[in-house]
Formats: structure tokens, C-alpha cells, sequence
């Protein structure tokens, strides 16, 4: 029933948006230039890799030994606009069509931190990754780790067609009110390094 629900809705909603689609798209390649897209390798259902798809919203600046400048120094206004209004996502409508994702599920995140993560927090990868999830609609990036982990487990035991359309809703009321973009100090959510962090926040250490 998830499924087809995806399905359905996913193919909807991309034909019915497909000109603001383009405007975007067209958008970002005259300010941010080529490629259009970002593209990840991010960690779907049992950490199975996908690539993610979203519309670019930083430059390509490096530091002098070629790592990539701070998240700050290479968001853009546009960037920060399609971030805040959550439209950098819509790509990923796509990959709900492939099956890689859902529409409500915990976020993928990056590859990088399935070997950081505890037996409990692994749990959050028994279902597909989410376009929005219950932690993007009781906080999104302005939760510590920790809580945001805890939210995607609660998903995980607690979901059904009801609780999805829920933070369906939920996601749209968080949308327009461009609450929880970031965390605090952050234009995004600054990376995991593994359970210590998460207990460090919680004790306020």
C-alpha cells in the first residue's frame, strides 16, 4: 500500500510541477553553472547505496589544498532560498519512482556514517529513506543528533498510512513556515562523528 502510494503520488506531483522543474533548473545554471544537479551516493533501505538527486545550491570553491571551502562560504542566495523553501529537494521525487526512496521515511544520509552508528541507530535503514520523515517535522536540522536519531527509530516502530500523511501535512505547515532549516552556527547540519557526540550534546559537554 506504501508502495503505490509513493508511486501515485511521486508521478503526480513531478508531472504536475515539471515547468517549475525547469525554471529551476534553468535558474541554477545561470547562477551556479553546470552541473545542475547534485548528485550523492547515499545509504537507502539496509544501507543498500543509491544516488540521491537534488538541484545544486553551492559553488565549487576549494581552499589551497583542495578540500572544500566551509558550507557557509559556498552557499549562494539562490542556494539559501531553494534550501529554506525545501525546493532542492524535489528532485528526489525521481527516486521515489525508482524505489530508492520514499516519500516519508528517515532522510538518507551519507555513506560515510553507517560504520558510526549504534546497532539501534542502524535500525533506522529497515525502511526506505524519506523525501521528509518525523524528525524533519519535529525539529529537521535544528535537533543534535541524538534526538534526531531517536525520531527516525520512533518512525520506524510506529509507522502506518496515517502517521504518513501526518508528516505529509506536517511537512508542508514546516515548509511555508521555513522552521528548523539549520542548526544553530550551521547553513547545514553539522556532520556526525560518531555515539560520542551524540552523548557529549546530551550531557552538555
Amino acid at each position: 500500500m506504501k508502495r503505490v502510494f509513493d508511486l501515485l503520488i511521486s508521478m503526480s506531483v513531478l508531472v504536475v510541477i515539471f515547468p517549475l522543474l525547469l525554471l529551476i533548473a534553468f535558474l541554477v545554471r545561470m547562477n551556479l553553472g553546470s552541473p545542475v544537479l547534485f548528485r550523492q551516493k547515499r545509504p537507502g533501505m539496509h544501507g543498500e547505496p543509491f544516488v540521491m538527486i537534488k538541484f545544486r545550491t553551492m559553488k565549487d570553491l576549494f581552499d589551497k589544498n583542495g578540500e572544500p571551502l566551509p558550507d557557509e562560504k559556498r552557499m549562494t542566495p539562490l542556494g539559501n532560498f531553494l534550501r529554506k523553501s525545501s525546493l532542492d529537494e524535489l528532485p528526489e521525487l525521481w527516486n521515489v519512482c525508482k524505489c530508492e526512496m520514499s516519500l516519508v521515511g528517515p532522510r538518507p544520509l551519507l555513506m560515510e556514517y553507517l560504520p558510526l552508528y549504534s546497532d539501534e541507530q542502524l535500525r533506522r535503514h529497515d525502511v526506505r529513506p524519506g523525501i521528509t520523515g518525523w524528525a524533519q517535522v519535529n525539529g529537521r536540522n535544528a535537533i543534535d543528533w541524538e534526538q534526531r536519531f531517536t525520531l527516525d527509530i520512533w518512525y520506524v516502530d510506529h509507522r502506518d498510512t496515517l502517521l504518513d500523511l501526518k508528516i505529509l501535512w506536517l511537512t508542508l505547515l514546516r515548509v511555508v513556515s521555513r522552521r528548523g532549516i539549520s542548526a544553530q552556527d550551521h547553513v547545514t547540519m553539522p556532520k556526525f562523528t560518531g555515539n560520542h557526540t551524540a552523548r557529549n550534546i546530551a550531557d552538555g559537554s
